[in-house]
């Protein structure tokens, strides 16, 4: 049986993070890994990587820019983005990159839905290099399958500081249900399997 708890460092930034999940059988530690994804608004990106299998923890915040200590009403520069927490023993960078792709359009450049500016931009912030080559080459493949309206324009880039959003964005679409949202899987932008030689 698992069990356990996440821990964030108090002085958590996306260069000092520790998850920690025990088995209380065995008494194992298990260790996790984390995507860092911008998409348009927050809320309903988390919405959607919560249900995916292999997903332990969801959470928003603000990355990519220059301003410290960034809120809602501050963060210039920087997009919203989601921090996803998953076991590799359940899913790949690769599986939740497909996923990333299928549930926003990374064709429009700073606008999700009726969300507009560099706040809403498409992004990956990678945390090694195995992940920016995933990056590089799952855009390769979406960009040659022809199934998206036009060519990527997701930015590959260095995680950097990731400041948390405030309680009121966490979970936003289970305390409203109805709330605002310009997420959703599309059917038609399935990314086929690659080829193998």
């Amino acid at each position: 049986m698992r069990t356990g708890r996440i821990l964030h460092d108090p002085g958590w930034n996306s260069r000092a993070f520790h998850v920690v999940l025990v088995d209380v059988v065995k008494g194992d530690v298990m260790a996790f890994e984390k995507v860092i994804l911008a998409g348009g608004c927050f809320w309903g990106m988390e919405e959607l990587f919560r249900r995916e299998p292999g997903v332990v923890s969801t959470r928003v915040g603000y990355t990519g820019g220059e301003v410290r200590n960034a809120t809602y009403f501050n963060h210039d520069g920087h997009a919203e983005a989601i921090e996803v927490v998953y076991d590799p023993e359940q899913t790949d960078f690769r599986a939740l990159l497909e996923f990333f792709f299928q549930v926003h359009d990374p064709s429009t450049k700073n606008r999700q839905g009726n969300d507009v500016g560099t706040s809403y931009r498409s992004a990956i912030f990678y945390t090694s290099e195995d992940q920016r080559k995933t990056a590089e080459d799952t855009i390769a493949d979406v960009d040659a399958s022809g199934l998206w309206p036009g060519k990527v324009v997701t930015e590959v880039t260095p995680a950097a500081d990731f400041w948390e959003a405030e309680p009121e964005h966490q979970d936003y679409l289970q305390k409203y249900p109805n709330g605002y949202t310009c997420h959703f899987p599309r059917a038609g932008w399935k990314l086929p399997k690659r080829a193998t030689a």
